[in-house]
């Protein structure tokens, strides 16, 4: 698949002296779904800005499709659509208004038929006459995706796109965001529940400290990072564990009532067979076992605290 995003050695310092990007390598493309995650402060909102045109880097080069962010500034940004974290709508402004104003803004003839696709879409249409300043916080970040999505762009950026929004809205926008991919829009999100990057996400890009820790398909990256655990509850508790289990690195509860053992799912042999018979011999019965696969999450935080 061909890059549409292309980032090369990118670097912002601010005027404080604060390296924000540091050598950025990152290549995004054509109708995938990619997740960038991060702590905060770790570059999420500068790269996106400046891949916008919002901010000027230091030193690099980013283009798209071909055009460059600087250099050919209005032809990049008439394929890109943002949707940022905060709230920013004229309060007084129509719904209607606001999304045919920022189609306008783009060069972009006038489509009443498109927009009230677009509207109703995003669940919008019965508060076309509505002001924004009546909208609840909900309402008003899916005004904000309409005004992204108003001048039909190639690529979307979502910067903690269901930041305050209720599980039903959520859902709701993930629907139209999947709806977009069938379309063939590039989507770049950022978020903090990581377990959304996880249902919908094609890769996944980690950043912190300004720098690319990993980019990686995102069921290539579960399957190789990706542990489970073994639970193991013991009919009786135990004060410690036995020392002919100690090639097995379990963990004991605080209550001692039960083992963990961690194992790489895609090994030929995960030890469990060899495990279990070691307890049997160790004179430890076993009352239940339970299974627990990581999550995205487990990988991300891992991710990071190794970069700390």
């Amino acid at each position: 698949m061909a890059a549409i995003v292309s980032v090369e050695n990118l670097r912002k310092v601010y005027d404080s002296g604060f390296e924000a990007l540091k050598g950025v390598d990152l290549e995004i493309r054509e109708g995938e779904i990619l997740a960038l995650l991060g702590p905060n402060g770790a570059g999420k909102t500068t790269l996106i800005s400046t891949i916008c045109g919002i901010t000027r880097p230091t030193s690099g080069r980013v283009t798209v499709a071909g055009h460059d962010v600087v250099t050919d500034y209005r032809a990049s940004r008439r394929l890109i659509g943002l949707v940022p974290q905060e709230i920013t709508l004229e309060p007084f402004t129509k719904v209607m208004v606001a999304a045919r104003f920022t189609r306008g803004l783009f060069g972009k003839a006038p489509d009443d038929a498109y927009i009230e696709r677009l509207l109703r879409q995003l669940s919008l249409w019965d508060k076309r006459e509505a002001m924004t300043k009546e909208l609840s916080g909900g309402m008003k970040r899916r005004v904000l995706i309409a005004k992204a999505l108003a001048h039909q762009p190639r690529i979307l950026f979502l910067d903690e796109p269901t930041a305050g929004v209720d599980v039903d809205l959520r859902k709701s926008m993930w629907e139209v965001v999947e709806a977009l991919r069938a379309d063939g829009v590039t989507i770049i999100l950022t978020t903090h529940y990581i377990e959304e990057a996880e249902a919908i996400a094609d890769r996944i890009a980690v950043i912190n400290g300004g720098r690319i820790l990993l980019v990686e398909e995102k069921d290539r990256l579960m399957r190789r990072m990706g542990r489970k655990e073994l639970t193991i509850e013991l009919q009786c508790p135990i004060d410690a564990i036995p020392e002919t289990l100690a090639a097995f690195e379990l963990v004991r509860g605080e209550d001692g009532q039960t083992l963990t053992y961690s194992y790489d799912r895609a090994a030929e042999r995960t030890g469990i067979v060899t495990l279990l018979s070691a307890l049997s011999e160790a004179g430890l019965v076993l009352r239940d076992l339970q299974t627990r696969q990581n999550s995205l999450e487990d990988i991300f935080v891992g991710l990071v605290r190794e970069e700390a």
